[in-house]
């Protein structure tokens, strides 16, 4: 991927989705003149692996943004809403993986696959959406061109890594507690999570959903253009360490049959369809993790309502949900010139 001539910097480098970024930068063959990884000063000095050497980690300044063209953030909202002002106003683009800017009208919202012409009216911030979003709206976006979409019901199954390495650690120690007769502690989780399914991910609001929820009524909506869009979400955290899945209903306009769903999305950017019952053919999160694509599979129609679909969605949160989705858009940005 071309992009000589910029100085590119990974925010929040030594966290797990910050250092998947590093991978996927040299995965997919990124090319600047510098790269540079910035966190808190107490990761300062610490060397990460990149392209065949280390980067050393240096610490998050204020004015460190003006020597650097491109930045890619994975560090916090907190974080984000103090620093990517200052990265903007210096002249350098962020490409934000928290929650900050994602419902801010002047901030672009952008999976490459769905909406990649909204990033040319960003003003130097661009939010990556949350990891359940992401991979629901490649699925959908390639059926709402053909028959738009009236409404969706999505439940979710993610994995505990959503909440970070901690949740990761939690979920290994609760279960190795378990086995060995001994109480499990909580801290990740307001509850014990391994062998168990939580319905809450993030805080309640006022109309009983969770935070998560929303986000993905408010994003997905932002995303496919369209406020109209009936969505109804239930988020719930499952004792899986990599990928979320998804089972999701639609109503559409206008009828597909599950054969020509099938169609639709085996020529879609960035889908694979993994749908034969008879062979017991469907995605896994256990299958998708480490995977660049979104996995959809168990195709059929739903004869409860008019124009209705039923499809199970997998993603790799790490990947898709958040460090791929992230470097697909500097990609972008860096193909269409939006990057000085």
């Amino acid at each position: 991927m071309a992009g000589k001539g910029l100085n590119v910097a990974v925010v929040g480098a030594t966290g797990a989705v910050g250092k998947e970024m590093l991978k996927i930068l040299d995965e997919r063959g990124f090319e600047a003149d510098s790269f540079r990884a910035l966190a808190s000063p107490r990761s300062a000095g610490k060397l990460l692996p990149f392209k065949g050497d280390e980067l050393e980690v240096e610490t998050l300044t204020e004015d460190v943004f003006r020597d650097i063209d491109l930045a890619l953030f994975s560090a916090g909202g907190s974080i984000s809403k103090e620093f990517a002002p200052l990265a903007a106003q210096a002249g350098c683009v962020v490409v934000d993986n928290s929650s900050a800017w994602r419902m801010d009208p002047e901030v672009p919202l952008v999976v490459p696959e769905v909406n990649p012409d909204d990033l040319s009216r960003h003003k130097n911030i661009i939010a990556n959406p949350n990891c359940s979003t992401i991979q629901m709206v490649v699925v959908l976006n390639p059926l709402h061109q053909a028959a738009r979409i009236k409404r969706v019901v999505v439940s979710t199954y993610q994995a505990v890594s959503g909440s970070g390495q901690k949740a990761v650690d939690e979920l290994e120690s609760q279960v190795r507690a378990l086995f060995n007769m001994q109480e499990v502690e909580c801290n990740a989780y307001p509850y014990q999570i391994a062998f168990n399914c939580l319905p809450h991910i993030g805080d309640f609001l006022d109309n009983d959903s969770t935070q998560e929820e929303m986000k993905m009524v408010d994003e997905t909506r932002k995303i496919l253009g369209d406020p109209t869009m009936g969505i109804s979400a239930t988020t719930v955290r499952v004792p899986v360490f990599y990928g979320h899945s998804e089972a999701v209903n639609l109503e559409l306009e206008h009828p597909v049959s599950a054969k020509e769903a099938r169609g639709i999305l085996s020529e879609a950017p960035g889908v694979e369809v993994w749908d034969n019952p008879a062979e017991k053919i469907y995605p896994m999160a256990l299958e998708a993790t480490g995977r660049d694509a979104t996995y959809v599979g168990r195709i059929r129609q739903d004869s409860s309502v008019d124009n209705g679909l039923d499809m199970w969605i997998v993603a790799d949160n790490i990947r898709k949900g958040a460090a791929l989705n992230t470097v697909q858009i500097a990609e972008e940005l860096v193909r269409k010139g939006l990057v000085r």
